[in-house]
């Protein structure tokens, strides 16, 4: 970042705006919904600043203008209208030592001004450095849709209770109360225009010591991090992400994915590694069991989907077993990532019918899996954690007859920057991964379409003549799959 984005108290303290015509009075506009003291510095003001002076709003300076009438100000905008005049007056601005904004000329900002989207006191500021501002303003638009128009009116009532509650509702329940204000009922019956009835039941649960039907412990939330790019991350998964106390990741989740949680949540690596298991699987168990018993909101953060591959059926049992509430939240798994890096769907329609998800790799001592016996007419087998079994994916196939010229993808680390995409025919597949040094995280993709014969019938009711079938023997052709 060039900026860094941060809000301005400007309570009680003076905003100097340089000039009197319109640029000015925008300046002027946004301001007013702060609690500034407002000073207009120009010879001359146009009739809307004007009759903001003459409301008592603001102040106006027409006489000399020198570096002293940028002194005091905690922000000052310039906007004459002319590049020149605006130049001069940033170089007095600055001799003050001020915090300046010169309107569309980007690098004479000390500061910029952010597109807003106002709830007071819920604010969002939307900025792009001054490199986009319509983009800014197409996400400001899709913000104002998500936020009802009155829920600073929430935000407010639930500030002025906030000490109420730090006296009645023990620490360690006060986040699920907060949680269950903004996302459960007294948030509907707000949005509802139902403003005395959120009221009464924020205080109800306050009285109570809790929020109603609150559990005492936490819950697990397995959670499917997406093959890496964090924008296939699904909306549940950011939700859970920002709402978690704690967030247990392991090797494959891509930094930029951590980013989205909540600042202040804890993050443990639970690191695993194929045949180097940092975390056993059991201690993994244990550690996010134990922080859900103490009430706090748990993610175990998988890359992928938890469902393929991922470990989740110990960790839904192990919840299960110590009764706490668990919840799965699936991701875009890998070989949907690596199918669209390929450019190609999984399935086509007349040559493959079916997918198949398999793993190249499975627990330590077992035997390996017949992965010919997956790969049947008409089917794309998925091979995840293969790489290092290519040697025996590839002589377990062809061995069972399948054709040496069959097309295999390789596609590592899908979705992010590092992402590569390998062709060569099965025959190769193991001299491919050597020859391009292709490493995990990767997918396999093997594909073995129908294979058509033509079967000819004849009614065996209806002898033909010499001259050949009539139309009612003429043959019926199949396709044999």
């Amino acid at each position: 970042m060039k900026t860094f984005p941060m809000f301005l108290t400007l309570s009680g303290r003076e905003v100097v705006i340089a000039g009197g015509g319109e640029q000015a009075a925008q300046k002027a506009r946004l301001i007013l919904k702060t609690e500034a003291d407002l000073t207009l510095v120009a010879p001359e003001l146009d009739p809307e600043l004007a009759a903001l002076v003459a409301a008592g709003r603001a102040r106006h300076h027409a006489g000399a203008i020198c570096p002293a009438c940028f002194g005091d100000a905690a922000l000052v905008f310039i906007a004459t209208g002319c590049p020149g005049v605006d130049r001069a007056l940033h170089a007095l601005a600055k001799e003050a030592g001020a915090l300046v904004n010169v309107v569309d000329q980007p690098a004479l900002c000390d500061a910029v001004t952010p597109s807003i989207v106002d709830r007071d006191p819920v604010v969002v500021a939307i900025g792009t450095e001054g490199t986009a501002p319509v983009l800014a303003r197409q996400i400001k638009t899709r913000v104002e849709q998500m936020l009802e128009p009155r829920l600073g009116d929430l935000a407010a009532m639930a500030g002025r209770m906030r000490e109420a509650v730090a006296a009645r509702v023990p620490a360690d329940r006060r986040r699920a109360f907060w949680r269950w204000v903004f996302d459960g009922a007294p948030r509907t019956l707000h949005a509802s225009g139902a403003e005395r009835d959120a009221a009464r039941a924020l205080k109800a649960a306050m009285e109570e010591g809790r929020a109603p039907d609150a559990c005492e412990t936490g819950l697990i939330s397995l959670v499917g991090a997406g093959p890496g790019a964090r924008d296939l991350l699904t909306l549940r998964a950011v939700q859970r992400l920002q709402e978690a106390d704690v967030i247990f990741y392991d090797r494959l989740v891509d930094p930029e994915v951590l980013e989205l949680a909540r600042r202040d949540a804890e993050r443990v690596y639970v690191g695993k590694a194929v045949g180097a298991h940092a975390w056993p699987q059991e201690k993994i168990d244990a550690v996010i069991v134990a922080a859900a018993k103490r009430g706090q909101r748990v993610v175990r953060l998988k890359s992928g989907d938890p469902g393929i591959f991922g470990r989740a059926t110990e960790e839904l049992d192990a919840a299960r077993q110590n009764g706490i509430a668990v919840e799965v939240v699936p991701g875009v798994t890998a070989a949907s990532a690596a199918a669209a890096a390929t450019g190609r769907a999984l399935t086509e329609r007349g040559a493959t019918d079916r997918v198949v998800f398999a793993t190249g790799t499975c627990r330590p001592g077992d035997a390996d899996p017949d992965w010919a016996s997956l790969l049947l007419p008409g089917t794309t087998l998925a091979l995840y954690m293969a790489v290092s079994k290519a040697p025996a994916v590839q002589a377990n196939l062809l061995s069972a007859g399948v054709s040496p010229d069959s097309e295999v993808e390789l596609v590592a680390s899908a979705s992010t920057t590092g992402e590569t995409v390998t062709r060569c025919p099965l025959s190769d597949l193991a001299a491919t991964v050597v020859a391009q040094k292709v490493q995990n995280p990767a997918i396999i993709f093997i594909r073995r379409p129908k294979t058509a014969a033509i079967m000819v019938e004849t009614s065996p009711n209806v002898a033909a003549d010499a001259s050949g079938p009539a139309p009612a023997q003429m043959p019926r052709l199949a396709a044999l799959a």
